[in-house]
């Protein structure tokens, strides 16, 4: 990085999605979700459109076993959408049944001590896979139940109905690395250098975060010997990525998911763009000068990742390039949150074409649900960066107190 883009501004960033309020000076701004982990999720789905409940129409996914039945109404919630042995799963959940054998110890835990429901409840399945595994999400008014197939088993979800007074979304605070790979046509997804390096939090308690980590960061690398941060994924792939960012940070990160610019421009256009507030316009350089005018307007995947990649006419350089790239994913897990939990199998479907990761259908279906419970208000968005410095003939960020003290801030996994 040259002189040119060294920071001018070192302070508050202007807010993508108002209002939001900081409690520490060098956390910029939220405006939160989905978590999502968000764009780099593919969670910025729009989602399917709702049947009316008691709707006839039945739908059979590749992605499960069973199929849905034109049976008459059986005794409790009728599940639209639903493969058999799935909606056989519900019932047993809002029978008050046994659920020992058919989910997972935590949501067993949870539904532990829950009430039958009484009535007829109507209930709505959508169904999508993540890597190959059948997920799916099923909401009846306000509860929402997330399972993994093919052999359906409850993995998490929330039940007010059913008098379950916490959601079971995995322990907390969770944290998940999203990577844009550099990756150009030809190249390995997972063996070159990691362009883009963010990491999304949640605290299990209605709060998050997103930090950005410059990629000329100098550190101890988990392949051994010392370099740019972002050259870990070269050496060792996104797992020693991962592991770099786990030992620099000391934050207990689960696992990954990585995109490359194909992957996330098509994501992004396959979902009808991304709503967004742009602070100042910004002049692409690398991308034939593209103009992203300041305001509100829906990105195309070519602006979003235009905006999200730009450096040179920044006047904070790289840092204000992975500062843009924490608003688009906080603009996309906004629209993910609108759409609510019942969008989440299709946006982990989309990404399972384009993308990568390390992290279990499990994993990834109650982290991305848990940020459907975060509140815009109590998410924050921070940048681990530092000085400039020299190693050899390279420039490089050099790791300072202001990213240690983010890091520390970072362990609740709230940045609020």
């Amino acid at each position: 990085m040259t002189s040119e883009h060294r920071p001018a501004d070192r302070g508050r960033a202007d807010d993508v999605c108002r209002p939001v309020r900081s409690r520490r000076s060098f956390a910029v701004r939220a405006g939160w979700a989905t978590a999502a982990v968000a764009l780099t999720l593919g969670a910025c789905t729009s989602g399917p459109s709702t049947p009316s409940a008691g709707s006839a129409s039945r739908r059979t996914s590749s992605a499960t076993s069973g199929t849905t039945s034109d049976a008459p109404a059986q005794k409790g919630p009728q599940i639209v959408g639903a493969p058999a042995s799935l909606a056989a799963l519900v019932r047993t959940v809002y029978a008050g049944g046994d659920l020992t054998r058919t989910a997972s110890p935590t949501a067993a835990a949870a539904l532990k001590g829950r009430r039958a429901a009484t009535g007829t409840l109507d209930a709505r399945a959508e169904v999508g896979s993540w890597m190959g595994t059948p997920v799916a999400v099923v909401t009846s008014g306000d509860d929402v139940t997330l399972a993994v197939g093919p052999t359906w088993k409850v993995v998490g979800g929330w039940w007010p109905s059913l008098g379950v007074e916490k959601p079971s979304l995995g322990p907390g605070p969770r944290w998940v690395l999203a990577i844009g790979s550099d990756a150009r046509p030809g190249q390995p997804l997972e063996r070159t250098r990691a362009d883009v390096l963010q990491v999304i939090g949640i605290d299990g308690n209605g709060g998050g975060g997103v930090m950005g980590i410059a990629r000329d960061l100098y550190v101890p690398l988990s392949t051994g010997g010392r370099g740019k941060i972002n050259s870990a994924m070269v050496f060792g792939g996104p797992k020693a990525q991962v592991s770099t960012v786990r030992n620099v940070t000391g934050l207990p990160v689960e696992g990954y998911v990585v995109l490359g610019f194909t992957g996330f421009t098509k994501i992004v256009d396959e979902q009808g763009g991304i709503p967004i507030v742009i602070p100042k316009t910004v002049v692409a350089s690398h991308a034939r000068n593209m103009v992203i005018k300041a305001g509100p307007q829906t990105l195309t995947g070519k602006q979003a990742l235009a905006y999200a990649r730009e450096r040179k006419t920044l006047p904070d350089g790289d840092f204000g390039r992975s500062r843009h790239q924490g608003e688009v994913i906080l603009a996309a897990a906004v629209k993910a949150k609108l759409a609510g939990p019942i969008a989440i199998p299709s946006a982990l479907t989309s990404f399972s074409k384009v993308g990568k990761s390390n992290l279990t259908a499990e994993q990834i279906l109650t982290f991305t649900a848990g940020l459907h419970q975060v509140s815009p208000l109590e998410v924050g968005r921070g940048v681990a960066k530092g000085a400039f410095g020299t190693a050899g003939a390279q420039s490089i960020v050099v790791l300072g107190n202001e990213a240690r003290r983010l890091f520390a801030q970072f362990r609740d996994g709230n940045l609020t």
